[in-house]
């Protein structure tokens, strides 16, 4: 049995949990997500607690499916009533963000600037008063790591330097450089 899986969510007033064949559907005050699941689990609503639990005992990956949509749930519920957050700072010399509409333009040491379209269902953000902060915003946990993730790629915190991006509460550690000849 899975040890996650066993636990039980607990659904605020204004959520609702719909399942229907292998789509799970949550809505919230904040918006609506969807998930396919796999038939090795079922949900079960029941008032503000809802449990997921194995169709089949005998399934290979029957406990891991079990934690893992558990979780799912979980996310989708709390992303749904408070959503997610992920703070990325920029470091380094002229390095910053500018938003220009929809769009998040980007100095990070190369040539040109570069320009970054968010998808749908996630808003980025750059602090006006600090344009060296951007903050990645949405209701979908996967989507927002994703996008935070992407832009964090756009130009990796550097070892040796105190240069690139990375997540507010992320430890660099820092390498140290050549000491010469001696």
């Amino acid at each position: 049995m899975s040890r996650v899986g066993k636990k039980e969510i607990t659904v605020p007033t204004g959520v609702t949990i719909t399942v229907k064949e292998d789509l799970l559907t949550v809505k919230g005050p904040k918006g609506e997500l969807k998930q396919n699941f796999r038939p090795e689990v079922s949900f079960e609503v029941n008032g503000n607690i809802a449990i997921v639990k194995r169709t089949s005992e005998s399934h290979k990956n029957g406990a891991a499916m079990h934690g893992l949509y558990r979780n799912l749930l979980a996310n989708m519920v709390e992303g749904v009533t408070n959503g997610f957050k992920k703070t990325l700072l920029i470091s380094g010399t002229g390095y910053r963000a500018e938003q220009k509409g929809e769009s998040v333009f980007f100095n990070l040491g190369y040539s040109t600037q570069i320009e970054y379209m968010a998808p749908k269902g996630v808003n980025v953000e750059v602090d006006p008063k600090a344009p060296t902060k951007v903050l990645v915003s949405g209701i979908s946990k996967e989507q927002v790591g994703q996008v935070a993730a992407e832009i964090r790629g756009l130009r990796k915190p550097a070892v040796y330097s105190d240069k690139g991006i990375r997540y507010e509460n992320e430890v660099v550690k820092r390498k140290v450089g050549k000491t010469g000849v001696k």
